[in-house]
């Protein structure tokens, strides 16, 4: 029998708001890490934010988001902001959402 345990987890920040079914945690691989960290960088310069103009540890920390991904059984939805420009990460991509209709729930 597996037992699962969930959590709803939002900071008083702005930043980072985290919804999550979670498992016991599994140790992380730094290369995932590392690609992970390319992947948020590739995705801000798409849309136009140079890797030069920021600081993306002030926004969010890579090894901890990573370590909440890799150990979710469920699905997993991060979202947080670097320099006005808003990320949606979650087990598969690394996105950033198309504006949502005015009313519509977090």
């Amino acid at each position: 029998m597996t037992v699962r345990r969930a959590f709803i987890f939002n900071t008083c920040s702005p930043l980072l708001s985290v919804k999550a079914i979670m498992a016991p945690s599994i140790p992380s691989d730094s290369e995932t890490s590392s690609d992970l960290l390319v992947e948020i960088v590739e995705t801000l310069e798409v849309h136009g934010l140079p890797s030069d103009s920021y600081q993306l540890h002030d926004a969010v920390d890579v090894e901890a988001l990573e370590r909440l991904l890799e150990s979710s059984a469920g699905d997993v939805e991060v979202r947080f902001t670097v320099e006005g420009v808003q990320l949606v990460v979650t087990q598969d991509s690394v996105d950033v959402p198309l504006d949502e209709p005015a009313g519509s729930p977090n």
